[in-house]
């Protein structure tokens, strides 16, 4: 399939007051990636890893530093009218006038767009139908619920029918079922023909939403694939054994010497073994541990998990990465 997305080294830099002084902060250093027609493309990773700062920047709404890039065959720097009449964009945080109705917000929308009276009121029937918003249709957005409103919001994305969609952490404050809800009707979408460019910091969203990731850490992709092409390269089983303070330095020495460990990483009291089998190799440990009078206090094996992969590539959990600049 041709790519509707096309980067090459995209930078984005932002002065900041750090302990009294203006320093420049590099947010996106470098990235480069393409995405495919009709592809759900997702970029995974924690707050302030550069994901929304990219997206700004795909969607003409933040200048580029350096690097160039262009989407549907338009250059992002050269023709910025032509991109933005090709794709669509959802914030994370929205854009609805909550005073008005569901109807009025999409009516608007359309007419923003150049859309005639006949055209726009046609487009925002479909699009409430589409979204199951037809009964609160002539209701004020300030009632509708987190899961309406984001429904909303992306169908409001959609209005001017582009050919990529943009949507950054769709889900968001959502609870689970709403979240369901909403990626079976990005799957819609996608079936329909969309391509389909979203950003997430939820490992789950990324497993089961996305048909390609990139994580991005501290504004660089550090590893890029289908989820299942990620996990499958860190080994068959993950061991996480817990240590107390005392013991982590001398067990992470002593599974470094260990043949059968492919790889091994301390995070806090924490340590991920990565191995082939580990059913068949979880009784050797117990065995070396104990001729080495370490005692552990905890010990579980699963599957690999994208978190698996975040923290084998950067060194730590996404679920404990802190905020920084987006």
């Amino acid at each position: 399939m041709p790519n509707v997305i096309e980067i090459d080294n995209l930078r984005k830099s932002f002065s900041v007051k750090l302990k009294g002084r203006i320093t420049m902060v590099e947010a996106v250093r470098g990235i480069t990636f393409s995405v495919s027609s009709g592809e759900i493309f997702g970029f995974l990773g924690p707050n302030g890893a550069g994901k929304t700062t990219t997206l700004r920047m795909l969607t003409t709404l933040l200048s580029i530093d350096g690097g160039k890039g262009a989407i549907c065959g338009y250059d992002l720097v050269r023709q910025p009218k032509e991109v933005r009449s090709h794709i669509g964009y959802v914030s994370q945080l929205g854009g609805a006038d909550l005073g008005a109705t569901g109807r009025e917000n999409l009516f608007l929308q359309g007419r923003l767009y150049g859309m005639s009276r006949y055209d726009a009121e046609k487009r925002t029937n479909e699009l409430l139908n589409v979204f199951e918003l037809t009964e609160m249709a002539d209701r004020i957005v300030r009632t509708y619920s987190g899961g309406q409103k984001r429904r909303l919001e992306i169908a409001m994305g959609m209005m001017h029918r582009p050919e990529v969609l943009f949507l950054d952490e769709p889900t968001i404050g959502l609870d689970p079922q709403n979240r369901t809800n909403l990626w079976q009707q990005i799957r819609k979408l996608q079936k329909e023909g969309m391509t389909i460019f979203l950003t997430t910091h939820y490992l789950d969203e990324a497993d089961i939403l996305c048909d390609r990731v990139a994580i991005i850490d501290f504004g660089k992709i550090v590893v890029e694939g289908t989820p299942l092409e990620l996990k499958n390269r860190i080994s068959s089983d993950v061991i996480l054994i817990r240590f107390s303070k005392e013991r982590i330095e001398q067990a992470k020495k002593l599974f470094d010497t260990i043949n059968f460990i492919n790889e091994s990483v301390v995070e806090g009291e924490n340590i991920y073994l990565f191995v082939k089998d580990g059913a068949q190799v979880l009784p050797h440990i117990f065995e070396i541990l104990k001729n080495n009078g370490l005692q552990m206090q905890s010990v579980t094996m699963t599957s690999p998990s994208l978190d698996d992969v975040f923290l084998k590539y950067t060194g730590r959990s996404l679920h404990d990465t802190k905020e920084g600049i987006a």
